[in-house]
Order: C-alpha cells, then sequence, then structure tokens
C-alpha cells in the first residue's frame, strides 16, 4: 500500500494511488509512505523521486555504509524499530529516503509512530511543512516509546525484585523469566543504538536543514540518557540473576546436607546391626534380652552422633 501527503490549498491531502504520481509534482510533496507495497507501487515511487529505493535484504544489513549514506540528491537511513510482543520483542527495520524535502519510507509492518504521526498531519498541517520534519518527528516519536518501553521494563525488573526479597517461589521458570528479561533489554539498548547512529550521521551530512540540528542534538541527549538507564537495568537484572541463582543453590545446599546428615547419623546403628548381623559367635548373644540390648546400643550411637552434630552447630 502506498500512502501520498501533498500539499493543495493549504492543507495536506493524501492519495493512496500510484497513479496519482504523474499528476502530483515532487514540490508538492511531502511524504510516500510504502506500507508492503507492491512492485508497481514500488517502482512508481522510484520514477517520481528519481532515485532507487533500497530492498529489504539491503535495509537490514548491518554495515555502516548500509544503514546511512547519501548521494548528490539523496539521503538514505535505515534503522530498526522495536516492537513488543506478549514475551519477548521482535525488529522491524524501516528504510528512510530524503529526496529534495521528500520523505520516503518503506515499511513491512503496521508501527504505532507512524500511525500517530499520520493523524497529527491531518489535524495540523502547517506544522509538518518538509520531508525533513515528518522524518524528526517520526524519530521523536520513536524515542519516546522507546523510553516508555525502559520505563514498563524498570517497573517489570522491579516486581521480580520484590519477588525475590519476600521469598516466593523461586524455581528455574522465575530464572527463564529474568534471561528472556535480559535478551529484551538487549534487543532496546541496541535498538536505542541504531537511532543514535543515525541521528549522528544526519548532524554530518550537509543535505539536511542545519535549523533542525537543535532537535537532534536534543534527541541525542535523550538518548545517551535511555542508554544509561538501559545499562542499568541490565545491571540490575544480572544482580537479580545472580542472587536468584545463589538462592537456588542454597535450597540444593540444604537439602544435600540433610542426606549428608541423616547418612552419618545413621552409620553407628547401621554398622552395630551389621555387626550383630554376622553368622558367627558374638558377645552379650544368647538371651531374651539380646535385642533389647542391641537396640539400645543402636540409639545410644545415634544419640551422641546427634550431639556431636549439635554442639558443633552443624545441625
Amino acid at each position: 500500500m502506498v500512502s501520498i501527503y501533498y500539499r493543495a490549498d493549504g492543507q495536506i491531502n493524501v492519495s493512496q494511488t500510484e497513479t496519482d504520481f504523474q499528476t502530483l509534482k515532487q514540490t508538492d510533496v511531502i511524504w510516500i509512505d510504502l506500507f508492503s507495497p507492491t512492485g508497481d507501487e514500488k517502482r512508481s515511487a522510484e520514477a517520481f523521486l528519481g532515485t532507487t529505493i533500497q530492498s529489504r535484504a539491503q535495509a537490514e544489513e548491518i554495515e555502516s555504509s548500509s544503514r546511512f549514506s547519501e548521494t548528490e540528491n539523496a539521503v538514505f537511513a535505515n534503522t530498526n524499530f522495536l516492537i513488543p510482543g506478549p514475551e519477548e520483542y521482535s525488529m522491524e527495520t524501516v528504510s528512510f529516503i530524503i529526496t529534495r524535502g521528500v520523505l520516503t519510507t518503506l515499511r513491512e509492518c503496521p508501527l504505532r509512530s507512524f500511525t500517530d504521526l499520520q493523524r497529527r498531519i491531518m489535524a495540523f498541517p502547517k506544522f509538518y511543512p518538509s520531508g525533513e520534519i515528518i522524518f524528526v518527528s517520526i524519530l521523536e516519536q520513536r524515542i519516546d516509546l522507546d523510553a516508555d518501553m525502559i520505563e514498563l521494563m524498570s517497573k517489570e525488573i522491579a516486581q521480580y525484585n520484590r519477588k525475590v526479597s519476600l521469598g516466593e517461589d523461586i524455581n528455574e521458570e522465575f530464572l527463564l523469566d529474568i534471561n528472556q528479561l535480559q535478551e529484551n533489554t538487549m534487543l532496546v539498548r541496541e535498538n536505542i543504538v541504531d537511532k543514535q547512529r543515525v541521528i549522528s550521521s544526519l548532524l554530518k551530512t550537509e543535505q539536511f536543514p542545519s535549523e533542525l540540528h537543535g532537535k537532534l542534538n536534543v534527541m541525542l541527549k535523550d538518548i545517551s540518557s535511555l542508554i544509561n538507564h538501559t545499562n542499568f537495568s541490565f545491571e540490575r537484572l544480572e544482580y537479580l540473576q545472580n542472587t536468584v541463582i545463589g538462592i537456588i543453590n542454597l535450597d540444593q545446599n540444604k537439602i544435600m546436607k540433610v542426606f549428608t546428615l541423616v547418612s552419618l547419623l545413621l552409620m553407628p546403628p547401621t554398622l552395630i546391626a551389621s555387626f550383630y548381623g554376622m553368622n558367627v559367635s558374638l558377645p552379650m548373644t544368647g538371651t531374651f534380652w539380646d535385642w533389647i540390648i542391641i537396640l539400645v546400643l543402636m540409639v545410644v550411637s545415634f544419640l551422641i552422633i546427634l550431639f556431636i552434630f549439635r554442639y558443633r552447630k552443624m545441625l
């Protein structure tokens, strides 16, 4: 699907037909949003812009030259947008092309940043006179959403920490949940660092309006604070994970300690029982009270070992 945002009579209109490229002037168009476009829609946009739109495979490459590049008339930027899920997060690569004031975006899934901005453009058209401003607005909104995700993750970490402090049931599933939260934190940090790289590149290019550098610098400061926050969250998760592993190890050690002590306590009675179970002539045998004497010896040996363990504070 293609959405073409263009100025007409002081308002911003939107067209969703690629054939309108033939009637529109490039100076009137401010944004071309390609959402899972067909081949005809993509080729029509390329002919209208006079440049090639990157493929999805090219957009997903991790080299710096692939994430940001520029030609004489166009600036190409690729960045990841984080999509939160019920348990884990996923990355969606979005391509941005700025050609003589026209912003072109290429994406494969619906994104909240785009949906909210499209509503604001139609409601307040005078605030979005060019594609560069729309690009900056998308990045601003995306950074705000990333900050919201980091806040939610911080609350989730605090809940896990509270469970550990209260001594609630801590098991393997609890440890796996913490590991998944660590993975999500790393994805958020990777996503934010990717935005930082794109914005830094925009500040260096001469094709981006200098009047927008102030907003870009503010976004860099916000990103820097978010990176620090994700680093702190990851450290908290690592500490929490070590605490949980320590608690699990302590519980296992307690169980092994019980088994070991029980074995040691029963050793003397077992030795006595084995000794008098031998088929040879033994002392204190041949009377009716033999079994009582042997039982008393076993109980006394058990109590002696128990007293020694308690005296040494091993129980």
